[in-house]
């Protein structure tokens, strides 16, 4: 059976007229001041509506400004300050049902699910014609990454990814130092974070653990989705996910889509042509590292090679470090100067030619070191000339909604941020490093300390952005994709 579109209900949002015959528009002046009337609002609906999911859905709503129409999570306990928020939203644990009973209502979707069903999720929803915000990172694999950046311009969908900083207007600053030329080309990048804050580089659970009261074995099948099955287990669920490729991209796509924007962004890096890393080992026994292949790494440092660009016109080595690892200070940083951030503990280095831009977490703290020992902030005038200067996380889900209501290749849908256009390639660049990470965790069976598996992974990869290929390992690009639980195939 067909599905019903909504898209002449988008249609009534931008016309500014309602589907009843003959119903007139009450003026605003009339229903007073910070009114929405109705045929103005967009019908919103949350996947994922705990954690990250909470802020997502109660940002994009605004105070009003639109409406949420329904909830979905499949752990009530996660949910339940949401659905007391928003208690005249429908509340679901399946969002394909939400989404197929609700078509006519649903104009957008927030998705802030573990990263390993963001794909499934997004795609289903932009087949239908709704509009997406994603958490990031965007996807769990690079080739789901290029397909949700494929489905957005397909379907004609607006879309965004959930790295709030891309819309702080510190990174704008910093767009705008380096096109003045403040800093030259740049050929070295440094990048870090104190992520993982969550068990990573432990054994596999083991054992059978009875699900909690909030969490139904249907519900438990709902939250494995594309992923292999596993039984539940509180390294799991909730939060924990993220340190176990089944569900989570670990720390690098945690944080990367948060801290390589900046550069990714102002240099207007594309693909990516190299990349090589190594990864922090774990002895629990004398000279026997443990073989974790099904978790990530507990530290890793990768260094992706990118080509010139028209804006940078240099070979440019970015170096990506977690697990507490960071670089160390470049001589034209004074000793007592924090790096990125307070504390030191996120950041990103930019070492050009005439100086060092740098800057935290979400391009937080922007600063320029000169040669000459000089060193600028930000414009004090900067951030309150931006238009949503005061608004929750710099209004990247604001802006989305406005962008949805505009519609499709509207003005504020090219000035969104993150939109898949470059969210997708970003989120390519930051998986590209995890392809690395398994590549390198690929143990075979041979003769060798390392209790007696070869790895033969352990090389800088050649990437070939355009095809999705690793051409010198073929063994590394299973990891491009994945393989999908039946009935959750992409």
């Amino acid at each position: 059976m067909k599905r019903k579109s909504s898209l002449s209900r988008r249609d009534m949002i931008r016309k500014g007229v309602t589907g009843a015959a003959g119903f007139m528009i009450v003026p605003r002046h009339v229903l007073g001041k910070g009114y929405t009337p109705p045929s103005d609002q967009l019908g919103i609906a949350a996947i994922g509506a705990g954690g990250k999911g909470r802020s997502d859905i109660i940002n994009a709503w605004h105070e009003g400004k639109n409406k949420v129409v329904a909830l979905c999570d499949i752990d009530t306990s996660q949910c339940k300050d949401t659905r007391k928020k928003f208690s005249d939203a429908k509340f679901y644990a399946d969002f394909r049902k939400m989404l197929d009973e609700l078509d006519g209502e649903i104009d957008a979707v927030t998705i802030s699910t573990p990263d390993h069903t963001h794909a499934i999720a997004a795609l289903t929803a932009m087949s239908m014609g709704k509009h997406v915000y994603v958490q990031k990172p965007l996807t769990h694999n690079i080739a789901e990454a290029r397909s949700l950046t494929e489905a957005a311009r397909k379907h004609k969908v607006v879309s965004q990814m959930g790295n709030q900083g891309a819309s702080n207007p510190g990174q704008e600053q910093m767009v705008k130092w380096f096109d003045d030329d403040l800093i030259g080309p740049v050929r070295s990048v440094q990048v870090w974070t104190n992520r993982p804050v969550w068990p990573q580089g432990i054994p596999v659970p083991t054992g059978k653990v009875p699900l909690p009261d909030t969490i139904s074995e249907a519900n438990w099948d709902l939250f494995i989705g594309p992923a292999k099955m596993v039984d539940y287990h509180p390294l799991y669920h909730p939060f924990k996910w993220r340190g176990w490729w089944n569900f989570g991209t670990g720390a690098l796509g945690d944080m990367g889509c948060h801290l390589i924007d900046p550069p990714f962004r102002v240099l207007q890096l594309g693909y990516p042509t190299e990349v090589e890393c190594s990864v922090g080992q774990v002895f629990t026994q004398d000279w026997v590292p443990e073989y974790i292949p099904e978790g990530c790494p507990p530290s890793s440092r990768t260094e992706i090679k990118f080509p010139a660009t028209a804006n940078n016109p240099v070979e440019m080595k970015m170096t990506w470090h977690d697990g507490g690892l960071r670089p160390f200070h470049p001589d034209l940083i004074p000793a007592n100067d924090f790096l990125g951030e307070e504390g030191s503990a996120n950041g990103v280095l930019m070492i050009g030619e005439k100086g060092i831009m740098t800057c935290g977490t979400y391009g937080r703290n922007p600063q320029i070191y000169f040669n000459n020992g000089d060193k600028i902030g930000m414009a004090e005038d900067f951030e309150s000339a931006n238009p949503n200067a005061g608004e929750n996380e710099y209004g990247h889900q604001l802006s989305w909604t406005e962008a949805c209501k505009a519609g499709f290749g509207s003005d504020e849908h090219k000035a969104l941020t993150s939109s898949f256009d470059y969210a997708g390639p970003l989120t390519e660049t930051v998986l590209m490093g995890n392809l690395a990470i398994r590549s390198y965790m690929l143990g075979k069976k041979g003769n060798s300390s390392r209790g007696n598996l070869n790895f033969p992974g352990r090389k800088r990869l050649i990437w070939d952005g355009n095809a999705m290929k690793i051409t010198n390992f073929e063994e590394a690009n299973q990891f491009v994709s994945r393989e999908y639980r039946k009935g959750w195939e992409i």
